[in-house]
């Protein structure tokens, strides 16, 4: 995964009217933590985090008052009504040490012919991947199953260095026969007159 690079400033003033002036110009107040070191207050190129946060779990390389720092998103909070970002938490990580990340499930293949439909049962898998070589999704091949066929968690190949964090007899993905509706009985309607 490609690491996106993004400047940082370093926040002095804290509160709702310092966040709301950061905002106005364009910047995104963050938190940067990690390692047992001391929380940093810092305001981000909103655009630009906007850009590097349509990938997930993308890694980012800070540059604070020329201090190199590599994070990773941990929380991202957003406006509920214009979508903005308002704030973020980034969790400070090093090359070769390894993180645990939600990950989402991508689906490849026809299921059996037949009126079955794909249930996820989740979405995204928790792996343990160096924080370098994070995936962006993991892909399980649903060709051939018929209803009542299950894929569970230990079934999906991950990427080479990363492990398994959820419970591996989890099921991600069921296959469910197609319910037909019963049609209304005609006599029904006119008895209850």
């Amino acid at each position: 995964m490609a690491e996106v690079k993004l400047a940082a400033q370093v926040r002095s003033e804290f509160g709702k009217g310092a966040a709301r002036r950061a905002r106005r110009d364009g910047l995104v107040p963050a938190v940067v933590y990690g390692h047992g070191a001391e929380p940093v207050h810092i305001t981000l190129p909103g655009h630009a985090l906007m850009m590097a946060l349509k990938t997930a779990n993308v890694l980012i390389g800070l540059d604070i008052d020329g201090k190199d720092a590599l994070v990773i998103p941990k929380a991202v909070q957003r406006n509920p009504l214009k979508g903005d970002i308002e704030h973020v938490d980034l969790l400070t990580v090093k090359r070769g040490e390894k993180v645990d990340v939600e990950v989402v499930v991508h689906v490849e293949g026809d299921l059996a012919p037949g009126s079955n439909l794909l249930e996820y049962v989740m979405n995204t898998l928790r792996i343990q991947a160096e924080a370098t070589h994070i995936p962006e999704s993991v892909t399980v091949s649903v060709a051939g199953l018929d209803a009542g066929a299950s894929v569970f968690a230990k079934d999906i190949s991950l990427p080479e260095g990363s492990t398994l964090v959820d419970d591996p007899e989890a099921i991600v993905l069921q296959v469910v026969a197609a319910q037909a509706e019963e049609p209304a009985a005609e006599g029904a309607e006119g008895a209850e007159a």
